[in-house]
Formats: structure tokens, C-alpha cells, sequence
């Protein structure tokens, strides 16, 4: 089984406009469609609920790792709803997501690359790999309708 997925899409919108979409709370939480509680912040948890139909209402949350102004946004999130940000399992429960940015010539080159499954419990990998490669077919569609 690979350990991650990766998704590359361009964007015709500068870079700072595909950066405030992915940073902006507010942005983010409307094409990921999460109703996110406050900002990004390096370090620290952001909690929200899932609006995605079907899935509305179930906890979200992500601690963010880096955010390297308009290059790099990146977060580690749980495999599941049911995962907790104090587990003391952690390590073994969440995957990384990063959000790599490049201007081109027509606008943003957008790269998504979640890292960490092989991390996961062995019972759990490979429907979390399965489940986030169609998620984030869907998210990068979401996100070029936004933006451009």
C-alpha cells in the first residue's frame, strides 16, 4: 500500500488568492464546507463541524503545522471523527496533510499531499487511504471552483 496521496491541480488565480483560500478560516471552512470555530494558527488546534452532506454535523478538528506565507500550509488531522486532539495515541491516528503553492505563468499550481498512513492501525489503513483519495478528488474541484 502507498503512504500517500497527492493531487496537483492549476489554478487560474494568483498565488495569494489560492493562499487565502487555503488559509483563511472562513475560506477554507466554505469549499471544504466545515463551519471551522477560529483561525489557523501554527501549534495550535482548529475545531469546526463538518457540513458535507451526509456528514453534517460531526466534529472536525486539525493542528497545524506550518504555514510558510504563500508557499507552504500544512496540518495534521484525525483518521476519523472519533479520534480526540488529546489522545495519547496520537501519532497513530492522524496523517498530514501539506498544501504546496507555486505562481506560474496562467496562475497557481496547487500540489495536496497527505503523508501518513502507513502510520495508522493496520485494521483502519487502507479505508482511510481509500476514503481520501475520493476526498480529495472532490476537494480540489472544490477549491478551483472557489478560486477562480
Amino acid at each position: 500500500m502507498e503512504d500517500q496521496i497527492t493531487r496537483t491541480i492549476e489554478l487560474k488565480a494568483p498565488i495569494e488568492r489560492v493562499w487565502k483560500a487555503l488559509t483563511d478560516h472562513d475560506e477554507f471552512g466554505s469549499w471544504f464546507r466545515l463551519s471551522l470555530h477560529g483561525p489557523f494558527k501554527v501549534g495550535e488546534l482548529t475545531l469546526g463541524v463538518t457540513e458535507y452532506p451526509g456528514h453534517e454535523g460531526l466534529p472536525f478538528w486539525a493542528r497545524v503545522v506550518a504555514m510558510d506565507e504563500p508557499r507552504l500550509f500544512s496540518f495534521i488531522w484525525p483518521m476519523d471523527e472519533s479520534i480526540r486532539p488529546d489522545d495519547p495515541e496520537l501519532d497513530h491516528k492522524t496523517t498530514r496533510v501539506e498544501f504546496t503553492l507555486e505562481p506560474t505563468a496562467s496562475g497557481t499550481k496547487l500540489t495536496v499531499r497527505e503523508t501518513g498512513f502507513e502510520s495508522l492501525p493496520e485494521n483502519r489503513r487502507l479505508q482511510a487511504f481509500r476514503d481520501n483519495q475520493g476526498g480529495w478528488d472532490q476537494q480540489t474541484a472544490n477549491i478551483k471552483k472557489f478560486v477562480e
